[in-house]
């Protein structure tokens, strides 16, 4: 056997590279492990989730009513907007409604394109509590 592997230029320590490699990817599953669980626990900060506030007219005129509109992120959901809403500016949160609005067609010319899509949150705050929107 010895002349067969001198021949194929096959080494007996073939195998330790394999058991090194299953150890490395042992390391990196339990570093992705630990990264995520990070991840989950970071604060909420206003740029991740809460993109602008909408000054609209339907916008303004709600505020009277106590609901506030923003521009949020594609993956954010009611409870991180919530806690979003409340950190930033110190409120109280009762509700958050959120509407998906479709990207539009537009066409200028020849040109056919659209105007992107976004994803808004409708904010109801408890009754005596505002936020000014600059």
């Amino acid at each position: 056997m010895s002349l067969i592997n001198k021949l194929f230029k096959k080494t007996s320590t073939s195998t330790k590279p394999a058991r090194r490699s299953a150890e490395v990817k042992e390391n990196k599953k339990e570093e992705s492990k630990f990264e995520s669980e990070t991840k989950k626990s970071t604060a909420v900060l206003k740029s991740d989730i809460l993109l602008s506030p909408l000054a609209t007219e339907k916008a303004v005129s709600g505020q009277s009513l106590n609901k506030y509109i923003f521009k949020i992120t594609s993956s954010a959901n009611k409870i991180e907007v919530a806690k979003a809403v409340g950190k930033n500016y110190n409120v109280k949160v009762v509700a958050v409604n959120i509407v998906n609005i479709p990207r539009k067609a537009r066409r200028v010319g020849k040109t056919k394109g659209f105007k992107s899509g976004y994803k808004k949150a409708i904010v109801t705050l408890a009754t005596g509590q505002s936020i000014e929107i600059k």
